[in-house]
């Protein structure tokens, strides 16, 4: 077991971490019933960071943010030697945790993507895990929630009893929401990405073997190339430049961030 704390990767801090570590950090925390917000991060989760200093402040403060993407793996074991076999791939944590979530009688609440997305979601957990208690749901609005639509939405995943919260809204939204909502939930508020449309078979995964060699955006960007272009053809060329130059130390980036008005942000 892995986790020997956060490194700066273009100055978002990430965690060397397992999946076994990982899961073990949330499930202590569901038991124990206080707060935890995780993020799963690839090169745009990082990006994001990178780009906007307000959000690398979000991102720095969570209390943990593994390695989602195989160049972010690759970054830390470059830049710090980490030594990390895997990464933390967001989908696969997912199946893991609800595999741990349902042997430890932990219901999970899922808050994210389309409706029928979670119907979907629901009948194919229910049949993998029959184990797995479920304790509610809400799909995205896909717009910013008002003061009320959030203290409804903390209010009722409050009284649906769950122990972990996962959280499908897209990144940036959904590492914004854990970092503004684990503290009130006093839950592991854990954002996994696309992992709700994965596992409901409404996305198709890219192959294990395009997923090791660090080319699931590939895959993604034939699949979706109106909605990702910008991600993968504009930021994983920069992310590759920055890393060259946080690794020759020809560029120092800073990992303060900068506090966030709390008003900008309150999506659902």
């Amino acid at each position: 077991m892995v986790d020997a704390g956060k490194r700066s990767v273009l100055g978002v801090l990430v965690n060397v971490i397992d999946y076994e570590a990982a899961v073990e950090r949330v499930l202590a925390a569901a038991h124990e019933r206080h707060g935890l917000s995780v993020a799963a991060l690839a090169v745009h989760g990082v990006m994001t960071g990178v780009l906007d200093p307000e959000h690398k402040f979000r991102l720095n403060h969570l209390d943990l943010a593994v390695p989602d993407g195989q160049p972010v793996r690759w970054a830390l074991n470059l830049l710090h030697g980490a030594g990390l076999p895997d990464r933390v791939y967001g989908p696969e944590l997912t199946v893991r945790l609800c595999e741990a979530a349902a042997r430890d009688g932990l219901p999970i609440f899922f808050f994210g993507s389309r409706a029928e997305v979670l119907d979907s979601l629901e009948r194919e957990l229910s049949r993998r895990l029959p184990e797995l208690r479920i304790a509610g749901r809400r799909p995205s609005v896909f717009r910013r929630l008002s003061p009320s639509e959030q203290d409804a939405l903390i209010e009722e995943v409050r009284g649906s009893g769950a122990s972990i919260v996962l959280v499908g809204i897209g990144c940036p939204r959904q590492e914004v929401w854990a970092f503004e909502n684990t503290e009130s939930l006093g839950l592991p508020v854990v954002a996994v990405g696309a992992a709700f449309d994965f596992h409901a078979r409404h996305i198709p995964q890219a192959p294990p073997f395009l997923q090791r060699l660090g080319l699931e955006w590939l895959f993604r960007l034939a699949h979706e190339p109106r909605r990702l272009w910008r991600r993968y053809l504009l930021l994983n060329p920069l992310f590759l430049i920055l890393l060259a130059g946080h690794w020759l130390r020809v560029w120092r980036p800073a990992h303060q961030g900068r506090r966030p008005r709390p008003e900008r942000w309150r999506y659902g």
